[in-house]
């Protein structure tokens, strides 16, 4: 991956750094790319910033989609 990050901090166009590895931590020389990082089932774009170094790109990209607790049933409940 640091190959890919030379290459994309020596060119002057802004690509998207497509990668599996969640657990790779942020370095300084990361800032200003975009990251495309799995999360299971599809590649989430993430932009690197200035308070991110230090970080694993797995935490800024949530692998479960919360979708609520269970609706209570009026009918059901007691009196």
């Amino acid at each position: 991956m640091l190959k890919k990050v030379e290459q994309a901090n020596a060119s002057d166009k802004q690509t998207v750094i497509k990668t599996w590895s969640r657990r790779s931590t942020i370095f300084p020389s990361f800032i200003g790319l975009t990251f495309a990082v799995y999360d299971g089932r599809k590649h989430v774009p993430v932009l690197v910033q200035e308070d991110m170094v230090g970080h694993k790109l797995g935490e800024f990209v949530p692998t479960r989609t919360f979708r609520g607790h269970a609706a209570d049933d009026k009918k059901t409940q007691r009196k």
